[in-house]
């Protein structure tokens, strides 16, 4: 008999170059998924593909600015056609612009909202065609602790709350069609990001992370492979019956 051999479901994962995108690109590849690796600079994802690469699996590099639709649609047109239809999409591209209310500008706030709930629309209305026709998907959208609210942060509170209520809603509009919609919202994790905020208060990062840890029920801040494993999970074939969820990755519980 001929041994058949099925080709690998394929991911997306926004804002990949580095980071939890990099750590859940990794992540996705190693449960058998062919992953795009997806960054505004496609030169910028090579490193992530070579990590994947190096370990055996499958992935791709695209170059896109998810808040351009034109961009958006491109590039998951080239995905469909050179890894396949994909039916995991992790909505994880996001900027920071800190600033307090009376010092943030217009530009401040519109780019934060543009990456963050803009470009996890387009991306979300472009890739779950491909989701519905399969009659499978899997959307994971990154949200934050900081939904909550958090000083000096209006405009990215305000996009990772709306995060939440997009994922909610996609839920209910489409889980008819086999595809779960679920957010994961990390606490404090190392990542550029929050060094850009321990700079941004002053604070030596070493210092940043320890202060942090002691405010936390398992004390110690979150790696990046935090929340890939939730990631992981949601994505997951068994996930099917878990869908417009919330999953705070805080190493500890939040109300």
């Amino acid at each position: 008999m001929t041994e058949q051999t099925t080709a690998p479901r394929v991911a997306v994962v926004t804002g990949a170059a580095r980071g939890l995108g990099a750590a859940t690109a990794v992540r996705l590849a190693a449960d058998g998924y062919a992953v795009a690796v997806l960054d505004l600079e496609e030169s910028a994802g090579r490193e992530t593909v070579e990590r994947i690469t190096a370990a055996g699996g499958r992935a791709l590099a695209v170059g896109a600015d998810v808040s351009d639709a034109g961009q958006v649609q491109a590039a998951v047109e080239r995905i469909a056609g050179e890894l396949g239809a994909p039916v995991v999409l992790v909505n994880n591209a996001g900027v920071l612009r800190d600033n307090l209310i009376f010092k943030m500008t217009e530009s401040d706030w519109d780019t934060v909202m543009n990456v963050h709930l803009r470009g996890a629309f387009l991306m979300t209305r472009a890739v779950q065609a491909y989701m519905v026709d399969a009659g499978f998907g899997r959307i994971v959208n990154l949200s934050s602790s900081s939904a909550q609210g958090n000083r000096g942060q209006a405009n990215y509170a305000a996009a990772k709350a709306g995060l939440q209520g997009f994922t909610k809603t996609l839920a209910i509009e489409l889980g008819k069609f086999g595809i779960t919609a679920n957010a994961v919202a990390p606490g404090f994790i190392a990542t550029d990001m929050t060094a850009a905020t321990a700079a941004r208060v002053g604070m030596d990062f070493e210092d940043f992370k320890a202060a942090a840890a002691t405010q936390i029920p398992v004390q110690r801040v979150g790696v990046p492979q935090d929340v890939a494993h939730a990631i992981s999970f949601f994505a997951s074939e068994g996930a099917g019956f878990v869908s417009g969820q919330v999953l705070y990755a805080a190493g500890g519980p939040l109300d």
